[in-house]
Protein backbone atom coordinates (compact mmCIF):
# COMPACT_ATOMS: atom_id res chain seq x y z
CA UNK A 1 0.00 0.00 0.00
CA UNK A 2 3.41 2.57 0.77
CA UNK A 3 6.34 2.51 -0.46
CA UNK A 4 9.58 3.94 0.67
CA UNK A 5 12.36 5.44 -0.82
CA UNK A 6 15.52 7.41 0.16
CA UNK A 7 15.58 10.75 -1.90
CA UNK A 8 17.74 13.40 -3.13
CA UNK A 9 16.84 16.63 -0.80
CA UNK A 10 18.81 18.99 -2.75
CA UNK A 11 16.85 18.31 -5.62
CA UNK A 12 14.31 21.25 -6.14
CA UNK A 13 10.93 18.86 -6.90
CA UNK A 14 11.68 16.62 -4.00
CA UNK A 15 12.53 19.72 -1.52
CA UNK A 16 9.50 21.53 -2.49
CA UNK A 17 7.78 18.14 -2.06
CA UNK A 18 9.44 17.85 1.33
CA UNK A 19 8.89 21.58 2.12
CA UNK A 20 5.00 21.03 1.59
CA UNK A 21 4.57 17.76 3.80
CA UNK A 22 6.69 19.65 6.72
CA UNK A 23 4.18 22.46 6.42
CA UNK A 24 1.07 20.03 6.45
CA UNK A 25 2.61 17.86 9.37
CA UNK A 26 4.45 20.21 11.91
CA UNK A 27 2.61 23.62 10.77
CA UNK A 28 4.54 26.63 12.31
CA UNK A 29 5.67 24.11 15.85
CA UNK A 30 9.05 23.49 13.74
CA UNK A 31 11.59 25.49 11.83
CA UNK A 32 12.03 24.09 8.66
CA UNK A 33 15.38 22.11 8.18
CA UNK A 34 17.22 22.02 5.08
CA UNK A 35 17.10 19.43 3.29
CA UNK A 36 19.64 19.24 1.25
CA UNK A 37 21.76 18.72 4.41
CA UNK A 38 21.47 14.77 5.63
CA UNK A 39 19.40 11.60 4.45
CA UNK A 40 15.66 12.28 3.59
CA UNK A 41 12.41 9.40 2.20
CA UNK A 42 9.58 9.61 1.49
CA UNK A 43 6.75 7.67 1.51
CA UNK A 44 4.68 7.63 -1.03
CA UNK A 45 0.52 6.05 -1.40
CA UNK A 46 0.22 5.30 -5.64
CA UNK A 47 2.19 8.23 -6.52
CA UNK A 48 1.14 10.99 -3.53
CA UNK A 49 3.68 11.78 -1.15
CA UNK A 50 2.27 11.53 2.34
CA UNK A 51 5.13 11.37 4.97
CA UNK A 52 8.90 11.97 5.07
CA UNK A 53 11.95 11.78 7.43
CA UNK A 54 15.20 12.58 8.00
CA UNK A 55 18.34 12.14 9.62
CA UNK A 56 21.36 13.96 10.24
CA UNK A 57 25.00 13.32 11.57
CA UNK A 58 24.40 13.90 15.47
CA UNK A 59 25.79 16.77 17.13
CA UNK A 60 24.77 15.32 20.43
CA UNK A 61 26.29 12.22 20.71
CA UNK A 62 29.34 10.87 19.12
CA UNK A 63 29.04 8.85 16.19
CA UNK A 64 25.62 8.62 15.58
CA UNK A 65 22.53 9.53 13.88
CA UNK A 66 19.66 12.72 14.57
CA UNK A 67 16.19 11.72 13.48
CA UNK A 68 15.60 15.32 12.59
CA UNK A 69 11.81 14.97 11.57
CA UNK A 70 9.48 12.01 10.67
CA UNK A 71 5.97 13.61 9.77
CA UNK A 72 2.81 11.79 8.60
CA UNK A 73 -0.38 13.34 7.11
CA UNK A 74 -3.14 13.19 9.38
CA UNK A 75 -5.35 10.68 7.23
CA UNK A 76 -2.67 8.22 6.92
CA UNK A 77 -1.45 8.06 10.85
CA UNK A 78 -2.20 4.63 12.68
CA UNK A 79 -1.20 2.70 9.65
CA UNK A 80 3.02 2.27 10.74
CA UNK A 81 4.38 4.67 8.52
CA UNK A 82 6.45 6.74 11.73
CA UNK A 83 7.85 3.34 12.67
CA UNK A 84 8.35 1.90 9.10
CA UNK A 85 10.14 5.19 8.27
CA UNK A 86 12.20 4.91 11.75
CA UNK A 87 13.76 1.55 10.58
CA UNK A 88 14.69 2.68 7.13
CA UNK A 89 16.77 5.65 9.36
CA UNK A 90 18.24 3.02 11.10
CA UNK A 91 19.03 0.71 8.41
CA UNK A 92 20.98 3.86 6.69
CA UNK A 93 22.62 4.33 10.37
CA UNK A 94 24.12 0.82 10.19
CA UNK A 95 25.45 1.37 6.31
CA UNK A 96 27.08 4.43 7.63
CA UNK A 97 28.43 2.57 11.11
CA UNK A 98 26.90 4.69 13.19
CA UNK A 99 26.63 3.35 16.86
CA UNK A 100 23.10 4.90 17.99
CA UNK A 101 20.44 7.11 16.82
CA UNK A 102 19.13 10.30 18.82
CA UNK A 103 16.01 12.00 18.66
CA UNK A 104 13.54 13.72 20.95
CA UNK A 105 9.80 14.54 21.06
CA UNK A 106 7.44 17.31 23.17
CA UNK A 107 3.95 16.67 23.62
CA UNK A 108 3.50 14.11 21.05
CA UNK A 109 2.31 11.08 22.66
CA UNK A 110 1.82 9.14 19.36
CA UNK A 111 5.54 9.74 18.05
CA UNK A 112 7.03 9.06 21.77
CA UNK A 113 4.64 5.66 21.76
CA UNK A 114 6.80 4.84 18.37
CA UNK A 115 10.00 4.97 19.52
CA UNK A 116 8.86 3.12 22.34
CA UNK A 117 7.77 0.08 19.51
CA UNK A 118 11.05 0.92 17.50
CA UNK A 119 13.38 0.20 21.07
CA UNK A 120 14.14 3.16 21.77
CA UNK A 121 15.04 4.15 25.11
CA UNK A 122 14.78 7.63 27.13
CA UNK A 123 18.09 9.06 27.94
CA UNK A 124 19.02 12.24 29.54
CA UNK A 125 21.75 13.82 27.74
CA UNK A 126 24.29 15.70 29.09
CA UNK A 127 23.62 18.73 27.29
CA UNK A 128 19.64 19.12 26.68
CA UNK A 129 19.22 20.78 23.33
CA UNK A 130 15.44 21.38 23.17
CA UNK A 131 12.70 22.38 25.95
CA UNK A 132 12.59 22.07 29.60
CA UNK A 133 10.01 19.00 29.07
CA UNK A 134 11.22 17.46 25.92
CA UNK A 135 12.02 13.89 26.30
CA UNK A 136 14.95 12.34 24.54
CA UNK A 137 15.40 8.90 22.91
CA UNK A 138 18.02 6.96 21.72
CA UNK A 139 19.03 3.48 20.18
CA UNK A 140 21.84 1.44 19.75
CA UNK A 141 22.57 0.10 16.44
CA UNK A 142 24.56 -2.72 17.30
Amino acid sequence: MYRIRIVDGSDDDISDTLSELHRLTFFDAAVMPEFESGAWWLAYQDDDAVAFAGVLPSTHVRNGGYVSRVGVLERHRGRGLQLRLMRAIEARGRRVGWKSIVSDTTDNAPSANNFIRAGYRLFEPEAPWAWKHTLYWRKGLR
